[in-house]
């Protein structure tokens, strides 16, 4: 296998040596001394959604900065180990080179070479035996609790969906919907939150297995809708300021024709 550039190593090096120093129980910064892997865990997510969003905006001038953000949540976290004695970073290092060469006979041993579909399949074979392994046992295990609920809708289902728990078509998980749909109607009038919360989870999941069956990321096609609402509802607003008012002046009649309006506007970029 290639061996990094001698600059990549090199910048590498440096940036455990900042790590390392930003923790120094004498010189190092208070705040980062303070934390751990539970105070540290919420940035690392946060970094991800920085990475996805700068390239849903195709905005690569700013991607190495967030990967960079990224990579220097990886090195907090194998320096805090380290620290305690658990692992250090190049354990982590190893450990998913390692994994990706088990995971590739095709490419890195004397396995056939195979299409997208059956690498899939023999992916997907592999992670199990892992899970195995690990003594991780059922259909379901593994997928991790803290991934965004409606990752985590997803995943589960293509999971049960393996051993054959799915619906046939699309058509009858749209059928399932307006199941739901009506049973979240009837409990409108009585209002109560618990049941209101089940009725709209059952609602959100639901949706989520929708969007699998259509092979598409739940996550990508809300934060789709997020961009679109975000760019209509600042486009009303730039109208109003233009009519010399705010929005919060106008009626609601005002607001949903100056709504229509910026839809109609932006209806090829939507």
């Amino acid at each position: 296998m290639p061996a990094l550039p001698d600059s990549a190593e090199a910048e590498l090096r440096r940036l455990l040596d900042v790590m390392a120093a930003l923790r120094d129980s004498a010189t190092g910064c208070p705040w980062d001394r303070e934390q751990d892997f539970d105070s540290i865990a919420p940035y690392t997510v946060e970094e991800a959604y920085e990475v996805a969003d700068a390239i849903a905006r195709r905005d690569f001038a700013a991607l190495p900065d967030e990967l960079g953000d990224l990579l220097f949540q990886v090195v907090y976290h194998a320096r805090m180990a380290e620290e305690e004695g658990r692992f250090a970073f190049a354990d982590v290092a190893r450990a998913i080179a390692d994994k990706m060469i088990r995971r590739h006979p095709h490419v890195f041993g004397d396995a056939a070479a195979r299409d997208a579909a059956a690498q899939t399949a023999a992916w997907e074979a592999q992670k199990s035996a892992e899970r195995a392994a690990r003594a991780e046992t059922g259909t379901l295990a593994g997928v991790p609790a803290a991934l965004p609920a409606l990752t985590r809708a997803a995943k589960l289902t293509a999971r049960a969906a393996r051993v054959g728990f799915d619906w046939p078509h699309v058509e009858a998980v749209l059928e399932k919907l307006d199941e739901e749909t009506a049973e979240l109607r009837a409990e409108l009038p009585g209002a109560d939150p618990e049941r209101l919360k089940d009725e709209v989870g059952d609602l959100l999941f639901v949706l989520a297995n929708l969007a699998r069956k259509l092979n598409l990321d739940p996550e990508a096609c809300l934060r789709h809708a997020d961009l679109k609402f975000t760019r209509r509802f600042q486009a009303m607003e730039q109208q109003a300021e233009v009519a010399g008012k705010t929005l919060a002046e106008m009626s609601l009649e005002g607001m949903e024709e100056l709504w229509r309006k910026v839809k109609h506007n932006q209806r090829d970029r939507s």
